[in-house]
């Protein structure tokens, strides 16, 4: 069991997915800071009432897991501004929380364990070749890596890192999106996802996402 400071968004983070930030908000700003500063982490977590930005009187209820979220990149480009780039790393439940005074979270959290590297089942091969299809589709475009949602390397043969990737893409519920983060199995994950996929008509027989 860790406390880990604990970012409120309208979003799921999953492992090695990338999120782009701009930070603004004082409490934020110092907890960045101080996150660039010492190398660590902090929490991204699904906000499931409340705004992103601080409302006087408004109350935030948050999920009861997330995903720690390491910086790769940061940029400064104007007084009060932080432009962030971050990846997923370690999922969490959350076993208590507190709000600060200054507006920040503060969790107790105790880390799920992360996915083992598991091949690509052959009978949801067509998950990982739509996702692949769906990549050289938007590199044809042009469009850069970190407005894709989706970095290099990419593991496509990897059931976890597929799974994933679909999860951030579709547009699902939050309820949807939190109850994929907390499977642990990343098998079962991609077999859902196929499930979804394939009800909403976005599989042929090729593999390709339509």
């Amino acid at each position: 069991m860790v406390t880990l400071p604990l970012f409120p968004l309208n979003t799921v983070l999953f492992p090695g997915g990338h999120l782009p930030l701009q930070i603004f908000e004082v409490r934020y700003l110092d907890l960045v800071k101080r996150c660039i500063e010492n190398g660590e982490a902090f929490g991204v977590v699904p906000l499931l009432e409340g705004s992103e930005v601080r409302v006087p009187g408004q109350q935030e209820k948050l999920s009861g897991a997330g995903t720690m979220a390491r910086i790769i990149s940061w940029d400064a480009p104007a007084a009060g501004l932080l432009k962030i780039h971050c990846i997923g790393t370690t999922r969490f439940r959350i076993l208590s929380c507190e709000q600060q005074k200054n507006g920040l979270w503060l969790g107790e959290v105790v880390a799920l364990n992360d996915d083992l590297d598991v091949p690509v089942p052959s009978e949801q091969q067509d998950v990982a070749n739509a996702l692949a299809t769906l990549i050289r589709s938007l590199q044809k475009k042009q469009i850069p890596s970190e407005r894709m949602q989706l970095a290099p390397p990419y593991r496509l043969d990897d059931a976890g890192w597929v799974a994933n990737r679909w999860c951030e893409l579709l547009r699902l519920d939050m309820t949807e999106k939190q109850r994929l983060l907390v499977q642990e199995n990343p098998l079962v994950r991609l077999e859902l996802i196929q499930d979804v996929l394939g009800a909403n008509g976005l599989l042929d027989s090729s593999g390709a996402a339509r």
